[in-house]
Protein backbone atom coordinates (compact mmCIF):
# COMPACT_ATOMS: atom_id res chain seq x y z
CA UNK A 1 0.00 0.00 0.00
CA UNK A 2 1.40 3.70 -1.02
CA UNK A 3 1.89 6.62 0.93
CA UNK A 4 -0.11 9.83 0.50
CA UNK A 5 2.64 12.44 0.10
CA UNK A 6 1.63 16.05 0.61
CA UNK A 7 4.21 18.84 -1.28
CA UNK A 8 3.63 22.72 -0.45
CA UNK A 9 4.67 24.96 -2.89
CA UNK A 10 6.62 27.22 -0.44
CA UNK A 11 7.27 30.51 -1.33
CA UNK A 12 3.64 30.06 -3.03
CA UNK A 13 2.00 29.81 0.19
CA UNK A 14 4.47 32.58 1.98
CA UNK A 15 3.42 35.24 -0.44
CA UNK A 16 -0.21 34.20 -0.13
CA UNK A 17 -0.27 34.82 3.52
CA UNK A 18 0.18 38.06 2.89
CA UNK A 19 -3.37 38.55 2.40
CA UNK A 20 -6.01 38.45 5.34
CA UNK A 21 -5.66 38.84 9.16
CA UNK A 22 -3.71 42.72 9.58
CA UNK A 23 -3.32 43.38 12.79
CA UNK A 24 0.05 43.06 15.21
CA UNK A 25 3.72 42.50 14.54
CA UNK A 26 3.11 39.24 13.20
CA UNK A 27 0.13 38.51 10.78
CA UNK A 28 1.53 37.25 8.11
CA UNK A 29 3.07 34.58 10.10
CA UNK A 30 -0.32 34.35 11.56
CA UNK A 31 -1.66 33.88 8.25
CA UNK A 32 0.68 31.29 7.68
CA UNK A 33 0.45 29.26 10.20
CA UNK A 34 -3.49 29.13 10.29
CA UNK A 35 -3.35 28.28 6.92
CA UNK A 36 -0.99 25.55 6.71
CA UNK A 37 -3.07 23.43 9.53
CA UNK A 38 -6.09 22.87 7.20
CA UNK A 39 -4.39 22.37 4.58
CA UNK A 40 -2.95 19.11 6.55
CA UNK A 41 -5.80 18.32 8.12
CA UNK A 42 -7.63 17.83 4.67
CA UNK A 43 -5.16 15.59 2.84
CA UNK A 44 -3.29 14.03 6.47
CA UNK A 45 -0.42 12.59 4.26
CA UNK A 46 2.09 10.31 5.85
CA UNK A 47 5.13 12.60 4.34
CA UNK A 48 5.17 16.53 3.67
CA UNK A 49 7.08 18.41 1.89
CA UNK A 50 7.79 22.20 1.85
CA UNK A 51 10.01 23.61 -1.00
CA UNK A 52 12.06 26.58 -0.85
CA UNK A 53 13.81 28.53 -3.82
CA UNK A 54 17.34 28.16 -4.79
CA UNK A 55 19.20 30.10 -7.70
CA UNK A 56 18.04 28.68 -11.22
CA UNK A 57 21.63 28.69 -12.55
CA UNK A 58 20.58 26.80 -15.79
CA UNK A 59 17.72 28.73 -17.24
CA UNK A 60 19.98 32.04 -15.99
CA UNK A 61 22.56 30.76 -18.00
CA UNK A 62 20.16 29.93 -20.88
CA UNK A 63 18.48 33.32 -21.18
CA UNK A 64 20.47 35.87 -18.33
CA UNK A 65 16.66 37.82 -18.33
CA UNK A 66 14.54 34.53 -17.23
CA UNK A 67 12.26 36.39 -14.80
CA UNK A 68 13.85 39.84 -14.53
CA UNK A 69 10.66 41.45 -14.95
CA UNK A 70 10.00 40.64 -11.34
CA UNK A 71 11.30 43.46 -9.67
CA UNK A 72 11.21 44.56 -6.09
CA UNK A 73 11.83 47.35 -4.35
CA UNK A 74 14.05 46.48 -1.40
CA UNK A 75 13.37 49.86 0.52
CA UNK A 76 9.64 49.07 0.32
CA UNK A 77 8.59 48.95 4.00
CA UNK A 78 6.03 46.09 3.46
CA UNK A 79 7.95 43.87 1.22
CA UNK A 80 10.79 44.11 4.30
CA UNK A 81 8.26 43.26 6.77
CA UNK A 82 7.63 40.19 4.41
CA UNK A 83 11.55 39.50 4.54
CA UNK A 84 11.61 39.72 8.23
CA UNK A 85 8.21 37.18 8.65
CA UNK A 86 9.15 34.84 5.97
CA UNK A 87 12.57 34.27 7.85
CA UNK A 88 10.04 33.93 10.98
CA UNK A 89 8.01 31.15 9.06
CA UNK A 90 10.57 28.91 7.74
CA UNK A 91 12.43 29.16 11.02
CA UNK A 92 9.70 27.68 13.02
CA UNK A 93 8.56 25.31 10.30
CA UNK A 94 11.91 24.06 10.23
CA UNK A 95 12.21 23.80 13.74
CA UNK A 96 9.01 22.88 15.29
CA UNK A 97 6.67 21.00 12.68
CA UNK A 98 6.87 17.35 11.21
CA UNK A 99 7.48 18.86 7.99
CA UNK A 100 10.49 18.37 5.70
CA UNK A 101 11.67 21.87 4.90
CA UNK A 102 13.77 21.10 1.51
CA UNK A 103 15.57 22.48 -1.19
CA UNK A 104 18.68 22.67 -4.20
CA UNK A 105 20.77 25.49 -4.08
CA UNK A 106 21.00 25.89 -7.67
CA UNK A 107 17.17 25.00 -8.50
CA UNK A 108 13.77 26.44 -8.05
CA UNK A 109 11.03 24.96 -5.83
CA UNK A 110 8.92 23.35 -9.37
CA UNK A 111 11.95 21.89 -10.04
CA UNK A 112 12.80 19.88 -6.40
CA UNK A 113 9.20 18.88 -6.17
CA UNK A 114 8.98 17.73 -9.54
CA UNK A 115 11.89 15.26 -8.55
CA UNK A 116 10.24 14.18 -5.53
CA UNK A 117 7.18 13.50 -7.46
CA UNK A 118 9.88 11.23 -9.27
CA UNK A 119 10.82 9.67 -6.74
CA UNK A 120 7.77 8.59 -5.21
CA UNK A 121 6.72 5.16 -5.61
CA UNK A 122 4.18 4.20 -8.48
CA UNK A 123 1.21 3.62 -5.57
CA UNK A 124 1.78 6.58 -3.89
CA UNK A 125 -1.16 9.36 -3.70
CA UNK A 126 0.81 13.14 -4.07
CA UNK A 127 -0.54 16.30 -3.78
CA UNK A 128 0.94 19.30 -5.05
CA UNK A 129 -0.68 22.48 -3.52
CA UNK A 130 0.10 25.25 -5.07
CA UNK A 131 -1.52 28.47 -7.23
CA UNK A 132 1.38 27.74 -10.04
CA UNK A 133 -0.09 27.18 -13.24
CA UNK A 134 3.44 25.44 -13.97
CA UNK A 135 2.52 22.57 -11.89
CA UNK A 136 -0.17 21.40 -14.60
CA UNK A 137 2.79 19.52 -16.26
CA UNK A 138 2.88 17.18 -13.93
CA UNK A 139 -0.29 15.82 -14.71
CA UNK A 140 1.28 14.59 -18.61
CA UNK A 141 3.92 12.55 -16.66
CA UNK A 142 2.45 11.06 -13.74
CA UNK A 143 -0.45 9.15 -13.05
CA UNK A 144 -0.46 9.42 -9.00
CA UNK A 145 -0.14 13.32 -8.48
CA UNK A 146 -2.94 15.67 -8.01
CA UNK A 147 -2.48 19.50 -8.31
CA UNK A 148 -4.31 21.28 -5.27
CA UNK A 149 -4.83 25.00 -5.94
CA UNK A 150 -5.52 26.81 -2.15
CA UNK A 151 -7.12 29.82 -3.50
CA UNK A 152 -9.80 28.35 -5.38
CA UNK A 153 -9.67 25.32 -2.85
CA UNK A 154 -10.41 23.16 -5.73
CA UNK A 155 -7.86 20.27 -7.72
CA UNK A 156 -7.27 21.49 -11.04
CA UNK A 157 -8.45 19.96 -13.82
CA UNK A 158 -5.72 17.52 -15.92
CA UNK A 159 -5.09 19.04 -19.74
CA UNK A 160 -5.77 16.88 -22.61
CA UNK A 161 -2.79 17.87 -24.38
CA UNK A 162 0.98 18.23 -23.76
CA UNK A 163 1.19 21.50 -21.15
CA UNK A 164 5.04 21.88 -21.97
CA UNK A 165 4.55 22.41 -25.67
CA UNK A 166 1.68 24.52 -25.73
CA UNK A 167 3.24 27.18 -22.76
CA UNK A 168 6.46 27.03 -24.77
CA UNK A 169 4.08 27.99 -28.07
CA UNK A 170 2.64 30.66 -26.48
CA UNK A 171 5.17 31.74 -24.03
CA UNK A 172 4.87 32.75 -19.88
CA UNK A 173 4.67 36.48 -19.47
CA UNK A 174 4.94 35.91 -15.79
CA UNK A 175 8.17 34.29 -16.01
CA UNK A 176 9.57 36.67 -18.97
CA UNK A 177 9.64 33.80 -21.17
CA UNK A 178 8.12 35.41 -24.67
CA UNK A 179 6.38 33.18 -27.01
CA UNK A 180 6.57 32.84 -31.07
CA UNK A 181 5.11 35.89 -32.33
CA UNK A 182 1.62 35.14 -33.77
CA UNK A 183 1.00 32.33 -31.56
CA UNK A 184 -1.93 32.75 -29.05
CA UNK A 185 -3.74 30.40 -26.74
CA UNK A 186 -5.76 29.29 -29.57
CA UNK A 187 -3.54 28.70 -32.24
CA UNK A 188 -0.80 27.07 -29.94
CA UNK A 189 -3.30 24.75 -28.88
CA UNK A 190 -4.43 23.69 -32.32
CA UNK A 191 -0.71 23.50 -32.78
CA UNK A 192 -0.63 20.60 -29.88
CA UNK A 193 -3.52 18.82 -30.87
CA UNK A 194 -2.16 18.71 -34.72
CA UNK A 195 1.38 17.51 -34.89
CA UNK A 196 1.98 17.01 -38.57
CA UNK A 197 1.32 21.27 -38.53
CA UNK A 198 3.32 21.72 -35.80
CA UNK A 199 6.04 19.45 -37.83
CA UNK A 200 5.59 21.70 -40.89
CA UNK A 201 6.03 24.90 -38.66
CA UNK A 202 9.42 23.62 -36.86
CA UNK A 203 10.90 23.73 -40.50
CA UNK A 204 11.06 27.60 -39.76
CA UNK A 205 14.45 27.46 -37.87
CA UNK A 206 13.57 31.20 -35.95
CA UNK A 207 9.91 29.35 -34.99
CA UNK A 208 12.18 26.26 -33.88
CA UNK A 209 14.79 28.20 -31.77
CA UNK A 210 12.52 29.99 -29.47
CA UNK A 211 10.23 27.04 -29.36
CA UNK A 212 13.36 24.97 -28.01
CA UNK A 213 14.33 27.59 -26.10
CA UNK A 214 11.20 27.83 -24.03
CA UNK A 215 10.97 24.01 -23.40
CA UNK A 216 14.35 23.93 -21.74
CA UNK A 217 12.75 26.98 -19.72
CA UNK A 218 9.37 25.91 -18.44
CA UNK A 219 9.92 22.16 -18.47
CA UNK A 220 10.99 20.85 -15.12
CA UNK A 221 14.63 19.74 -15.01
CA UNK A 222 15.42 16.49 -13.56
CA UNK A 223 18.49 16.34 -11.19
CA UNK A 224 21.49 14.27 -12.50
CA UNK A 225 22.09 13.08 -9.07
CA UNK A 226 18.62 12.09 -8.34
CA UNK A 227 17.78 14.13 -4.87
CA UNK A 228 21.36 13.55 -3.43
CA UNK A 229 21.84 17.26 -3.62
CA UNK A 230 18.54 18.51 -2.10
CA UNK A 231 19.09 19.56 1.26
CA UNK A 232 17.05 18.87 4.12
CA UNK A 233 16.66 21.78 6.85
CA UNK A 234 14.33 20.57 9.26
CA UNK A 235 15.17 19.27 12.81
CA UNK A 236 12.19 17.39 12.63
CA UNK A 237 11.69 17.30 16.87
CA UNK A 238 8.28 18.02 18.59
CA UNK A 239 8.35 20.35 21.10
CA UNK A 240 4.26 22.00 20.89
CA UNK A 241 4.76 23.29 24.27
CA UNK A 242 7.71 25.73 22.98
CA UNK A 243 5.91 26.74 19.95
CA UNK A 244 2.97 27.39 21.92
CA UNK A 245 4.51 29.82 23.81
CA UNK A 246 6.68 31.51 20.85
CA UNK A 247 2.90 32.11 19.39
CA UNK A 248 1.96 33.56 22.82
CA UNK A 249 4.80 36.25 22.60
CA UNK A 250 3.35 36.77 19.13
CA UNK A 251 0.04 37.77 20.39
CA UNK A 252 -1.76 34.71 18.31
CA UNK A 253 -4.52 34.67 20.77
CA UNK A 254 -7.13 32.73 18.66
CA UNK A 255 -5.00 29.94 17.61
CA UNK A 256 -3.73 28.64 21.35
CA UNK A 257 -6.60 28.78 23.50
CA UNK A 258 -7.08 25.61 24.51
CA UNK A 259 -10.14 24.03 22.27
CA UNK A 260 -8.34 25.18 18.87
CA UNK A 261 -4.60 24.12 19.97
CA UNK A 262 -5.59 20.65 20.67
CA UNK A 263 -7.31 20.90 17.21
CA UNK A 264 -4.02 22.24 15.77
CA UNK A 265 -1.42 19.72 17.51
CA UNK A 266 -4.20 16.63 16.54
CA UNK A 267 -3.47 17.42 12.98
CA UNK A 268 -0.20 17.05 12.82
CA UNK A 269 -0.45 13.57 14.69
CA UNK A 270 0.00 11.31 11.65
CA UNK A 271 3.23 13.17 10.46
CA UNK A 272 4.61 12.91 13.82
CA UNK A 273 3.96 9.54 13.71
CA UNK A 274 6.17 8.48 10.36
CA UNK A 275 8.64 11.01 11.69
CA UNK A 276 9.11 8.83 14.90
CA UNK A 277 8.43 5.27 12.80
CA UNK A 278 10.64 5.33 10.01
CA UNK A 279 12.94 8.31 9.23
CA UNK A 280 14.63 6.75 6.99
CA UNK A 281 11.34 7.62 4.61
CA UNK A 282 13.21 11.06 3.82
CA UNK A 283 14.48 11.05 0.68
CA UNK A 284 17.02 14.00 0.85
CA UNK A 285 20.33 14.50 2.25
CA UNK A 286 20.05 14.99 5.98
CA UNK A 287 23.54 16.38 6.30
CA UNK A 288 23.65 19.80 8.21
CA UNK A 289 23.51 22.21 5.22
CA UNK A 290 26.52 24.44 6.57
CA UNK A 291 28.90 21.25 5.53
CA UNK A 292 27.41 21.97 2.04
CA UNK A 293 27.37 25.29 1.33
CA UNK A 294 29.80 27.09 3.92
CA UNK A 295 27.72 29.71 5.75
CA UNK A 296 23.84 30.74 7.30
CA UNK A 297 24.72 33.68 4.76
CA UNK A 298 25.09 31.94 2.22
CA UNK A 299 21.52 30.81 2.33
CA UNK A 300 20.27 34.23 2.81
CA UNK A 301 22.11 35.72 -0.23
CA UNK A 302 20.55 32.94 -2.38
CA UNK A 303 16.89 33.60 -0.78
CA UNK A 304 17.40 37.41 -1.58
CA UNK A 305 18.55 36.34 -5.09
CA UNK A 306 15.68 33.82 -5.63
CA UNK A 307 13.03 36.33 -4.50
CA UNK A 308 12.51 37.31 -7.87
CA UNK A 309 12.08 33.74 -9.03
CA UNK A 310 9.04 33.44 -6.56
CA UNK A 311 7.23 35.74 -6.57
CA UNK A 312 3.61 34.11 -7.21
CA UNK A 313 1.32 35.60 -9.28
Amino acid sequence: MGKKVLILDGYNLLHRARSGFNRGDFPIVFNFFRGVRPIVEKFNPDFCYFTLEGVPVDNLAIDPQYKANRVVDPDDESYKSFKTQKKVCIDLLQSYFPIRVVKHPHYEADDVVYNIVKNCASDDEVTVVSSDSDFIQLYNEFDNVDLWNPISKSFVKKPDYDYVTWKSLRGDTGDNIFGIPGVGDKTALKLVRTPSLLQEKLQNQNFKNIFEKNISLIKFSSFSGGLSNVLHLSSLKMNWNEIREIFETFEFHSMIKESTWEKYVKTFDNLWSHVKKDESCTVVNTAPFESEVGTDEYWNNLLDDAERGALSS
